[in-house]
């Protein structure tokens, strides 16, 4: 249970892209929750972005749903647009749509890299770039955050574009909150091996992968989806308005871990 008030969000209009996957329902779930609006990007159709919204037990009331490529600047103005249209100003933009293809750094083809810095990192900055335009624009004190993960410090085996774009996804927070300090703040949040989607899959039926991920997390265990959500709902709530340019790490020591 949250220890958070049910309207400790109250008032905020947050946008996320990447929102209809297993993660993201969580974090979209634990915003609204506590009092947030919030439009919803992904890239996949309408009806299946209400179904899986619905499932989370998300209200329809609370969430609107935008389809559209962030890694394409029309699409990623069509999407402000709507989400302006829809509830007002923006006050927080999550930048949040991420993938991963694993394959030995020998083996990987220039399609996939490119494809993984396009989706991880062109569609962060240019949702973040828009948004930020948008706040000035509205004299909003925005807020930027962006989810990257343990491994742009410590290098997993057979995803090297994901660990160099994560790690580009930490500079570039870096250079928006030092940029656009005072008036917009930008940070990361950083988590582990989260027991929900690709990785719970792997788990599940790799033998191999759950022998080193568990040699991994040092707490013993998956990251609980709960443990994300709090992250993201502490990070906007008016507790951090004292923090930019920060890499919240919450990952159950992963980042510790020295991989031999």
């Amino acid at each position: 249970m949250s220890v958070f008030r049910e309207d400790a969000l109250r008032g905020q209009h947050i946008v996320i892209s990447g929102g209809c996957g297993a993660i993201g329902l969580g974090v979209v779930k634990a915003l609204t929750d506590h009092g947030a609006v919030m439009t919803v990007n992904d890239v996949i159709d309408a009806a299946e972005a209400a179904d899986r919204l619905a499932g989370a037990g998300i209200s329809s009331e609370k969430a609107a749903y935008v389809r559209g490529d962030l890694t394409v600047p029309a699409d990623v103005d069509a999407f402000l647009a709507a989400a302006v249209n829809r509830f007002g100003k923006v006050h927080t933009a999550l930048c949040h749509a991420g993938m991963v293809l694993a394959k030995p750094i020998l083996e990987y083809e220039i399609a996939d890299y490119d494809r993984t810095m396009a989706v991880n990192v062109k569609s962060a900055f240019l949702l973040a770039q828009k948004s930020a335009q948008h706040m000035r624009a509205e004299k909003t004190a925005g807020h930027l955050i962006f989810t990257t993960s343990w491994v742009a410090n410590t290098p997993w085996p057979g995803i090297a574009p994901y660990s160099a774009s994560k790690a580009a996804m930490n500079q570039l927070m870096r250079s928006f909150a030092r940029e656009l300090a005072p008036d917009i703040r930008a940070n990361c949040i950083a988590p582990g091996i989260v027991g929900v989607g690709m990785a719970k899959r792997q788990w599940d039926t790799e033998p191999d992968y759950r022998a080193r991920a568990s040699k991994a997390i040092p707490m013993g265990f998956m990251q609980p989806l709960d443990s994300v959500a709090d992250a993201f709902l502490f990070l906007c709530s008016p507790l951090a308005n004292y923090m930019t340019g920060s890499i919240l790490t919450v990952d159950g020591g992963c980042d510790l871990y020295p991989m031999d």
